[in-house]
């Protein structure tokens, strides 16, 4: 099953620590609204990933682009269509 994922990137780590409970926030409503399936940061704290449970690429761009990383320029968004060998839920 294929699922879009957003690698984030962070580019301005003291902007990234100001929103960093917003950002937690807006992602965990996506989670209860049935948007994201996972997400979290990466161990070496360059940024994180999120996979998206939508329909499209517009979709989950316009999802993140919603994001208070996003709106604030702490994080970059690179966007991929992700072939998973395991359905998740």
């Amino acid at each position: 099953m294929n699922y879009f994922i957003a690698q984030m990137k962070t580019i301005d780590k003291d902007k990234d620590n100001e929103i960093l409970k917003e950002h937690i926030a807006y992602l965990e409503e996506q989670i209860d609204a049935g948007k994201i399936l996972a997400k979290g940061p990466f161990t070496d704290h360059t940024g994180g990933m999120i996979i998206f449970n939508v329909d499209s690429l517009e979709e989950a761009k316009e999802i993140a682009a919603k994001d208070p990383a996003a709106i604030e320029k702490s994080r970059e968004f690179i966007f991929k269509e992700w072939k998973c060998s395991k359905e998740l839920s």
